[in-house]
């Protein structure tokens, strides 16, 4: 396998109409939480400050935890690793990804992911719906360590190394929002992914 040179085809015109409606949504919905609260945020209050429909935003989003669970930080991180020469191991790809535009795009984001994932670790709806997506996190992960090794990635030995990827991101981030994102939560992917690397030697 060779590295991944190749960025994904431009938007149409279309599409990039949708993206932006989504942007909007998801942009009104993150201020009227940090103004209002979550819990008293309605979703026809974010359709009206996105300027949509009720049923404009369900196409979108399915239900208003969606807002928060929805993400595209696994395709932009599954790109990020494509761009990386194919016989780096998994860790050091991911590492390397950080401090590049992945690393800016969680530093822009910093704010509403702040808020995000704050909500996904105390609110007990979305904490029930995040289950499904970490699953589908999980198998994402496990997806581009099969693309990078030729091994399938129902394997094992893959899925449980995906699984532990996304538990180490997860426990970063909740100790991240615990500081109230005080720390860069790049630099903490950086220091603390290499444990997986060195064979959890304790």
């Amino acid at each position: 396998m060779t590295t991944h040179e190749t960025s994904a085809a431009p938007l149409g015109l279309r599409e990039r109409k949708k993206k932006q409606t989504r942007e909007r949504i998801r942009r009104e919905a993150y201020r009227l939480f940090a103004e209002h609260g979550y819990e008293a945020t309605t979703v026809d209050q974010i359709a009206d400050a996105a300027e949509v429909s009720s049923s404009t935003f369900f196409r979108y989003f399915p239900t208003k935890e969606d807002v928060v669970i929805q993400d595209e930080y696994d395709p932009a991180l599954a790109e990020a690793i494509r761009s990386r020469p194919a016989d780096e191991p998994i860790v050091d790809a991911i590492v390397g990804s950080l401090k590049g535009s992945l690393g800016a795009m969680l530093q822009e984001d910093r704010e509403s992911l702040l808020l995000r994932a704050r909500l996904t670790f105390t609110d007990p709806a979305i904490r029930a719906s995040n289950v499904a997506e970490q699953e589908r996190s999980e198998r994402a992960m496990a997806d581009v360590i099969a693309e990078r090794t030729g091994r399938d990635a129902t394997d094992l030995e893959v899925r449980c190394a995906a699984a532990a990827i996304i538990a180490v991101f997860t426990t970063l981030v909740r100790h991240w929002v615990e500081g109230n994102g005080a720390e860069d939560l790049a630099a903490l992917y950086e220091r603390h992914l290499p444990l997986l690397a060195r064979g959890l030697e304790f």
